[in-house]
């Protein structure tokens, strides 16, 4: 991938986000430590069968068929739907024999078209048991459908019933590169920011999603982006070494008579060049171009930074080992926590109360307590097995923790020896967020997908993706804006946009 270093850093150096390069063609790999993993691919699971093809079938079938699919996958995906449509025909089948058996006892109850009535107790006898077995064959064959299309249907379950609870809204397109981070105003008027690898920070319009301000003060990629709590200024950490705070001013422009909610007609995102920007680009807006504060103590890439409860102080997490707590007013470096033995890979700051988390590549997270001025604790947790990129407060007294081991893990703050609920994924998760009121988790995954999970692990739904919908790279981090009652989840990604859903919650809670 593009990256986000300044000039002197090399490319090997490890760590959650590749290293400084011009341009998105070179995005062929995602963090370091994840070039041991083999490329994303898909995976088809055989079931048994007791039918085969003939072996040269499907070389007949697909001869003279215009695909790019390497053979063994498209072998693969025939088989597969071959044994679909053989489930299909055993139960038409069954069906039908079903309901032969139902006309035959409907045929003896009517006799030839009248109704069997009358004094005889026999033919009463009779046309009471037929009614009885007729419910019985109907209820089975009720019963038989279901079980033999359980599992079928279930794979497709996920797709096709969160496509009403969640949707997609808006395409936040203007980006150069992939996107690394994103967060939403806690002030008025509430925009969406995105971190981009192309070295700039972007200020988006919700309603709209034209761009409204662009941030151009950093000499590397810009790697995260977090909003003060009460004033219009924004923290942002970049690969060049440093953190800034800049404040800002929006015009938000008027909402258009009838947005557009569909993406069915857009193009595909993935194949822009990097010169074909709409006309709402970053182009066309005010540029900021010096930082109101620099925060520069680090030795390495700054990867994350977050404000404190109050908005006085903010904490930086470096590829340099290390996390620095600066007093905001004087850009002063008070506290450098150390302890980590590789590179950071985020940081986060409790909603309340005075504590920080950090992850790291060394596959720990670790929890400072400055509620205390005159006593620092840390606490050390090792419950993943690679890399954790990242880990987060919620409302209430827990972290949740996600790592390159394809797990999340939700963790109790008054006894965090062991993890209350684990989640176990297909694929590497990335910056991950929980929702305030509900405490939804939001995945964003290395294999293109976004799932949402409750905190006891439960999966609620997987946000609908397609050729021509959802994200067409990795997803590298996730934001819950539950104020907004129609946009109330962002994702972003490598492929150079930040995407709106609606999530409807009720539904998908009553769902669950």
């Amino acid at each position: 991938y593009p990256s986000f270093i300044g000039p002197g850093r090399a490319g090997d150096e490890g760590g959650g986000m590749p290293v400084e390069s011009g341009s998105s063609s070179s995005a062929s790999a995602a963090r370091h430590p994840k070039q041991k993993r083999k490329a994303h691919s898909l995976s088809i699971r055989r079931t048994n069968s007791t039918e085969e093809r003939p072996p040269g079938m499907h070389r007949d079938m697909l001869e003279g068929q215009d695909s790019k699919l390497p053979l063994s996958l498209r072998n693969n995906l025939l088989d597969l739907f071959g044994q679909i449509e053989r489930e299909f025909e055993n139960l038409y089948i069954e069906n039908l024999e079903l309901r032969r058996e139902i006309d035959s006892l409907n045929e003896r109850l009517t006799g030839d078209g009248q109704i069997l009535e009358g004094g005889d107790p026999n033919k009463g006898a009779l046309k009471a048991k037929a009614s009885h077995s007729t419910s019985q064959l109907s209820q089975k064959l009720k019963t038989t459908y279901k079980a033999s299309t359980s599992k079928i249907v279930s794979s497709f379950k996920a797709t096709t019933g969160s496509r009403a609870i969640c949707q997609l809204l808006k395409e936040y397109v203007g980006h150069r590169d992939g996107i690394w981070d994103l967060g939403i105003t806690r002030t008025q008027p509430v925009v969406l920011g995105t971190a981009s690898a192309d070295h700039s920070a972007l200020l988006w319009s919700i309603e709209t999603g034209k761009c409204v301000l662009r941030y151009a003060g950093h000499a590397g990629s810009v790697n995260s982006i977090k909003f003060h709590p009460t004033e219009q200024m924004a923290l942002t950490a970049s690969g060049d070494q440093t953190a800034h705070i800049w404040r800002y001013m929006v015009q938000l422009p008027a909402p258009p008579p009838q947005p557009d909610a569909s993406c069915d007609d857009d193009p595909d995102l993935s194949d822009r060049e990097d010169g074909d920007l709409d006309g709402e680009g970053p182009g066309e807006v005010p540029t900021i171009r010096v930082a109101t504060a620099t925060l520069k103590s680090h030795q390495g890439v700054v990867i994350a930074a977050d404000w404190l409860v109050g908005g006085r102080q903010v904490v930086t997490a470096s590829w340099d080992r290390a996390a620095n707590l600066y007093e905001v007013e004087t850009s002063e470096l008070v506290h450098t926590l150390t302890g980590h033995d590789q590179e950071l890979t985020h940081c986060c700051t409790h909603p309340s109360q005075r504590l920080v988390v950090t992850s790291s590549r060394d596959t720990t997270f670790r929890l400072w307590d400055f509620r205390d001025p005159s006593i620092h604790s840390v606490n050390v947790f090792q419950g993943h097995t690679d890399t954790v990129t990242s880990a987060v407060f919620t409302v209430g007294d827990n972290v949740v923790s996600g790592s390159d081991d394809r797990t999340v893990k939700v963790w109790d703050l008054k006894n965090m020896r062991s993890p209350i609920a684990t989640i176990r994924t297909d694929s590497a998760v990335n910056r991950l967020s929980v929702s305030t009121n509900q405490r939804i988790i939001a995945l964003p995954h290395d294999n293109r997908q976004v799932r949402l999970f409750d905190m006891n692990g439960v999966r609620l739904a997987r946000l609908p993706r397609s050729n021509r919908m959802g994200h067409r790279r990795m997803v590298c981090c996730s934001a819950w804006n539950e104020e907004n009652q129609s946009c109330n989840l962002f994702t972003c990604g490598f492929d150079r946009q930040a995407i709106g859903w609606n999530i409807n919650i009720p539904a998908l809670l009553q769902e669950k």
